[in-house]
């Protein structure tokens, strides 16, 4: 990646491991994804949208068999044309604003940018927490294994869009330059307190960008309306152990499909063109790439 002047979001997050864009999404379209974020959900309760995630399993795979039963914390797939208002959700995910300040995080241009994942995160009908994890890092990684692991460039940047008010992620800033410390390593796994650990207060519009290394969980708020875009864009420079964090997820069958013609502006459509067929590009070159977290 070329050496190009660091910007204060890249700063921030080289130092913390995130960092957060006020009023990303304007209002006027704020409404609009809160329309067919609702529709999307709506879908997903009622079992006829089979791409979820189910309460009680955090990691793919999840069996939309057991949405009905136990419930859901995810809708998958939003750019998927089968999705109501795919539209919506695509223009968003290809945005100059978005897409701005990940070429800034990732330190690269048109050319280099992945398309990747945009799902929603969503209320669940009862109480429902992750564990303390690191995404691509197992927790029985030895300190040297994540050593290494993190001492790895970035090729790609993952963010929580917020379409309410959001305090579902916490994170411990600086915990992605480092291997887990020895009170880390030996918390519980749904530990509600660890040392230096910092709640992400998103208002609507916000988004938080953040490495997905560093050590966090989720907590959901049963009470709470909930719908956070959960999104990542990658670099071409991304080596088979990001094809597996992407297409782990079952996007293949349909990103070749992607509806682009919503999208007005001829230079962001080319990029959304390209940033396709990168992943396409990726999916067909990777074969079976397996899962990159259990349970």
């Amino acid at each position: 990646m070329p050496a190009q002047h660091t910007s204060s979001h890249l700063a921030n997050l080289q130092r913390d491991g995130f960092v957060v864009v006020k009023s990303i999404v304007p209002p006027e379209k704020l409404e609009a994804l809160r329309s067919a974020s609702r529709r999307a959900e709506q879908l997903a309760r009622s079992g006829r949208w089979p791409h979820v995630r189910t309460v009680g399993k955090q990691f793919p795979p999840w069996d939309h068999r057991e949405a009905l039963e136990k419930g859901i914390w995810g809708v998958q797939h939003l750019m998927n044309p089968q999705m109501p208002g795919h539209e919506t959700f695509t223009e968003l995910y290809f945005a100059a604003e978005i897409l701005g300040v990940v070429k800034e995080l990732l330190r690269c241009e048109d050319e280099e940018l992945v398309m990747e994942l945009l799902n929603m995160l969503v209320r669940p009908e009862s109480d429902f927490e992750l564990r303390w994890h690191r995404d691509d890092i197992p927790a029985e990684a030895s300190p040297d294994e994540e050593t290494e692991r993190l001492g790895r460039p970035a090729l790609h940047t993952q963010y929580n869009i917020a379409l309410w008010e959001d305090e579902s992620l916490i994170l411990v800033p600086g915990s992605h330059r480092r291997a887990r410390t020895e009170a880390e390593r030996n918390a519980a796994p749904f530990e509600r307190e660890l040392p230096g650990q910092l709640v992400v207060r998103l208002e609507p519009g916000d988004v938080a960008f953040y490495d997905n290394n560093i050590l966090h969980r989720g907590a959901y708020d049963s009470k709470r309306q909930r719908a956070t875009l959960h999104g990542s864009v990658g670099h071409v420079g991304g080596s088979k152990a990001r094809a597996r964090n992407v297409l782990q997820h079952g996007v293949g069958g349909w990103i070749d499909g992607v509806d682009l013609s919503a999208m007005r502006d001829e230079a962001e459509r080319e990029r959304a063109e390209g940033m396709r067929e990168r992943l396409v590009k990726l999916a067909s070159e990777s074969g079976d790439v397996g899962y990159s977290l259990r349970g």
